[in-house]
């Protein structure tokens, strides 16, 4: 099958989710970065400082994942995890172009780009936002001492339901770096993900779902995100971080 059918046959299971209602947040339609790095990478540290600017911006969530396979290099990435060298593979997969690369970003689920040069992340962010127009979903992700909370809201039942995801994540985590291509650096990660957990599926009703905070921050993150995903690596629908 062919990169272009794959992309059609992406954006036509877009199509019957159309009817959005409005009964959760508007934090939907925030845009999803996921920057794919490696502390073996010497091309990575551009990306990685590059990465702290879309965080600052309120329509983002932001997301670093250190893979795995650079790790012969000589150097073990000391955050790195094959399920996420594994979630990288899988969009370039439905993409069908096949391409996996650090540093690489995926915007939105459907486009990527290389995540140390700003004009393409840019221009990724802003095709995949305008294939999502009118496509997104409501969310809003609230939580007090005990409890994180999702709210979802409603739509036309998908084809494949899509799966919610929440990711727990340390702010910023300095590593020295004492073998490899970047040998003797010290280089800051922000918003790296510790761990990324399916938590429910979406069907097009509007769940609620609670889960103990400890359990998700238990991975080692200070905060999380919540990710609404269609089937097999697909396009994010909506997407929200936990409030300070």
């Amino acid at each position: 099958m062919t990169g272009v059918t794959r992309l059609a046959r992406n954006i036509l299971a877009l199509t019957v989710l159309c009817a959005v209602s409005t009964t959760a947040a508007s934090a939907g339609s925030k845009n999803v970065v996921e920057l794919y790095t490696s502390q073996g990478c010497s091309s990575c540290p551009p990306a990685d400082a590059l990465l702290k600017r879309y965080i600052q911006r309120p329509d983002v969530v932001a997301l670093s994942f250190n893979v795995d396979y650079w790790d012969y290099l000589g150097w073990r990435d000391t955050l790195g995890k094959a399920a996420f060298s594994k979630r990288q593979r899988a969009y370039a997969r439905a993409r069908g172009d096949g391409k996996v690369y650090t540093p690489q970003i995926v915007a939105n689920g459907l486009d990527h780009a290389v995540g140390s040069v700003q004009p393409q992340v840019d221009h990724a962010l802003r095709r995949s936002a305008d294939r999502l127009s009118g496509y997104r979903v409501g969310m809003q992700l609230e939580h007090d001492k005990s409890n994180l909370i999702i709210r979802i809201g409603a739509g036309a039942k998908p084809r494949k339901p899509a799966t919610i995801y929440v990711a727990a994540v340390d702010p910023s985590v300095t590593v020295k770096i004492k073998r490899g291509e970047n040998h003797g650096r010290r280089i800051t990660y922000h918003n790296v993900v510790r761990n990324m957990m399916p938590v429910g599926m979406w069907t097009g009703e509007a769940p609620t779902i609670r889960l103990r905070r400890q359990d998700v921050l238990a991975a080692g993150g200070k905060k999380c995100a919540v990710l609404l995903q269609a089937a097999n690596a697909g396009p994010i629908l909506a997407a929200d971080w936990m409030p300070e």
